[in-house]
């Protein structure tokens, strides 16, 4: 169909879209290819969450999330949507480590998130007594799961502790900066929960789980990466939502939301915006604060969000070097499970994982580390210093690394991750419950459906297509609500924004 098409079968409206992370900026490019009206306002100075990019001895690369999953189809086809299609690329390599047990160990194939199908891969990672208790498992009577359950919870009931904490733990850690044995196997493993409530042994849940996967015959990566850094993804996003005719106001943070008999007044400290419909694309405090008085049954959930903060130590080195390090060599990286005491809780090898960086200064060898987790987030208010210091030592304790770097960033992420305890997916839902007595106003982002780059972009679509169903449904724009309750001073500042504002350059990307 084409543009014009869209727009004479869409109901004209303005959408304020509050927050540009990557899911506020997904929900603003649906809705404009349909012709509405957009303006995104972004409380900071730039675009892009937790996707950035930085430059390290004058080399760009991600100083936050540097991959996206690719089985999931949403973020790879949105960054084709917005020109970025010859740009992806997969890992180098995917040949990630353990750092366990004082060794740099292959991570184990054939396992569901750090919770295997085969007992015989676990060799080199488990004692013989974490072996033997895996062995134990038929025997043991059933154990409930209910309408959720701790993904560590139940593994160490079945399997034993050691798998939790030596691979359920790192895995999970890395993808949440949670704790295993609070993280909710509904929300974060979803397959791994409908196959071990269809009953039997824990082990053969995770070998159907693998049966159904060979069965759908999925090919391509599992993961991809942009030639730039992932961190590059906003900015072409934000470009295409300019393109058309959609505004982006960064260094803009929205003061006040309220319903007024039209629709919506969004305050900001420069003026008041009037909107038919908004998207709440903020983190739950924020967003909890902004729903406070329109619908306090979801601001107390979502001012019930717990998250985690991290911090990101990148590190340069002269590849002459580190060339006599081979435990650097053919690897992606390695994760780190917390029961060893050890710092840091994954390091990437970024010049090995990614061409493009190896490319980009192949005298260089650039890694990262991370740093902190949910319960142990006193080690990211250390000094940068301080932080390379341990990164190093670290470094050097899993890989007999000694050389020093020419150039170090640290990049904190103060709450970065919100958690997915037991029991999330029924916050979510008593959440949407509560936004959707509101009319024209959704909520999407990484607290809703999953922390990951393309869960993020299916939330802001559905977000999107309902604030559409909304609009269509209801073409005046008029809310229902009583102007009574419109307050005075708030209702004779509104002002409309322009049809069309076209900008250039862009906001993101450091």
């Amino acid at each position: 169909m084409q543009r014009s098409q869209q727009r004479a079968d869409t109901p004209p409206g303005h959408v304020v879209v509050i927050g540009g992370g990557i899911a506020g900026l997904a929900a603003a490019h649906r809705l404009v290819a349909t012709g509405v009206r957009v303006t995104l306002l972004e409380a900071t100075d730039r675009l892009g969450g937790k996707l950035m990019t930085g430059e390290i001895a004058g080399v760009q690369v991600d100083l936050g999330a540097e991959s996206m999953l690719a089985r999931r189809p949403e973020a790879v086809a949105l960054a084709e949507e917005v020109g970025l299609a010859d740009r992806l690329q997969p890992p180098a390599t995917a040949t990630a480590s353990l750092w366990t047990r004082d060794a740099l160990r292959p991570m184990p194939k054939g396992h569901v998130m750090g919770v295997p199908g085969d007992p015989a891969v676990l060799g080199e990672v488990l004692s013989p007594e974490g072996l033997a208790r895996i062995a134990e498992e038929r025997d043991l009577t059933p154990t409930a799961v209910g309408d959720d359950v701790a993904v560590g919870a139940y593994v160490a009931d079945r399997l034993g502790r050691e798998v939790v904490d030596r691979l359920v733990e790192p895995l999970l850690g890395g993808v949440y900066a949670g704790d295993a044995y609070r993280i909710s196997m509904r929300a974060a493993v979803p397959q791994l929960f409908d196959a071990v409530q269809e009953g039997g042994p824990l082990l053969d849940a995770v070998r159907r789980i693998q049966e159904r996967a060979a069965a759908r015959q999925q090919t391509g990566p599992v993961f991809q990466g942009i030639a730039g850094g992932i961190g590059t993804l906003p900015a072409a996003v934000g470009d295409a939502v300019r393109a058309g005719g959609g505004e982006i106001l960064t260094a803009t943070p929205v003061l006040g939301l309220t319903r007024t008999e039209s629709g919506w007044a969004v305050r900001t400290d420069a003026r008041t915006i009037a909107a038919d419909g908004v998207v709440l694309a903020a983190p739950a405090w924020s967003a909890a604060t902004l729903l406070a008085a329109e619908s306090p049954a979801a601001s107390a959930e979502l001012s019930g969000v717990e998250y985690a903060s991290m911090a990101l130590v990148t590190l340069a080195f002269r590849r002459a070097d580190i060339e006599a390090h081979t435990a650097l060599r053919g690897r992606s990286g390695f994760l780190v499970p917390p029961v060893d005491g050890h710092t840091i809780k994954a390091s990437t090898f970024s010049s090995n994982k990614w061409q493009w960086v190896a490319d980009a200064a192949p005298d260089l060898f650039v890694l990262r580390t991370s740093v902190g987790r949910y319960g142990e987030e006193d080690h990211i208010h250390r000094e940068d210093g301080e932080l390379v210091a341990v990164s190093l030592r670290d470094l050097a304790a899993a890989t007999g690394l000694t050389a020093r770097p020419v150039d170090t960033e640290v990049t904190r992420w103060i709450g970065g991750l919100p958690q997915y305890p037991v029991g999330h997916l029924a916050r979510v839902a008593r959440i949407r419950d509560a936004v959707a007595g509101l009319p024209a106003l959704r909520v999407c982002g990484a607290v809703y459906d999953g922390v990951g780059i393309p869960a993020c972009v299916a939330s802001a679509h559905r977000a999107a297509d309902e604030i559409l169903r909304d609009l269509a449904e209801n073409p005046g724009g008029s809310t229902g609500m009583n102007p009574a309750r419109i307050d005075g001073e708030i209702a004779g500042e509104i002002i409309a924004t322009p049809t069309r504002v076209r900008g250039t350059g862009s906001e993101a990307g450091q």
